[in-house]
């Protein structure tokens, strides 16, 4: 935890997106979690500090470890090519929608491909104009729409871009309350989201906790751990809510 602390946040998420892919296994939640959450100048200062500290590029190790649709969502956002303009097209919102509804819903298959080239590339704004038009159109969310056309890692990764789109504080808050809930705790999600969101939006974060979950981040912290990691979680959550 100190360590984190310890470093610029751009060195920090290249260290976790690092251990995320080394060895063996791959830590999926933790890769879909940066590279979904972050801006597009974020990411690219990640992926310089990547290719600095490592001597190879972010979207090679993500090549090599990865595979399949899963893959092109991460390499997509890894590219760091969102349009960050706050320009709502609304021809082109209602054409998104429409083609969203056409790549899923409307179709027996799913053309993933419709759905990443939309869903990682348009600005925020436009993005939120999409997702209600698509409503209008399919009468359901785009979260259930995702649900029963993908499946696994893909699945959660665009979940993910979405929940960050609509309200990244609350895509936070859902992690921090997945890593404690039920028998033992997912200390690097804990850890990972409460260092690199203390300076950030821990605020907006401990308020989601206790709109979507009754309880404050605070006493959860406080409830799943001990010790000095206890208090070090607690200081950085800050205040009681």
């Amino acid at each position: 935890v100190i360590v984190g602390l310890l470093m610029p946040l751009a060195q920090y998420d290249a260290q976790e997106l690092k251990y995320a892919m080394k060895g063996a296994g791959t830590d999926e939640g933790c890769l879909i979690e940066i590279l979904a959450s972050r801006s597009p100048e974020e990411i690219r200062l990640i992926n310089a500090t990547y290719r600095h500290k490592y001597g190879k590029s972010l979207e090679d190790d993500i090549c090599s470890d990865t595979s399949m649709m899963f893959q092109r969502v991460l390499v997509s956002l890894s590219a760091g090519g969102r349009d960050t303009g706050s320009n709502v097209d609304d021809a082109l919102a209602k054409k998104d929608a429409q083609d969203l509804y056409e790549a899923g819903e409307k179709k027996w298959g799913t053309d993933e491909v419709k759905f990443l080239s939309i869903l990682c590339t348009r600005n925020r704004k436009h993005l939120l104009k999409v997702f209600e038009e698509y409503k209008k159109i399919s009468k359901k969310d785009i979260e259930a729409s995702i649900k029963s056309e993908m499946s696994g890692n893909l699945e959660d990764a665009l979940l993910a871009v979405v929940m960050c789109i609509k309200n990244r504080p609350a895509y936070f808050a859902e992690r921090l309350y997945k890593s404690m809930k039920g028998l033992g705790t997912d200390d690097d999600t804990l850890i990972r989201v409460m260092v690199s969101r203390c300076e950030v939006d821990m605020l907006e974060i401990r308020s989601q906790f206790k709109k979507m979950y009754g309880k404050s981040l605070h006493s959860f912290i406080k409830g799943d751990t001990s010790g000095d990691y206890r208090k070090i979680l607690l200081k950085l959550c800050g205040g009681e809510d």
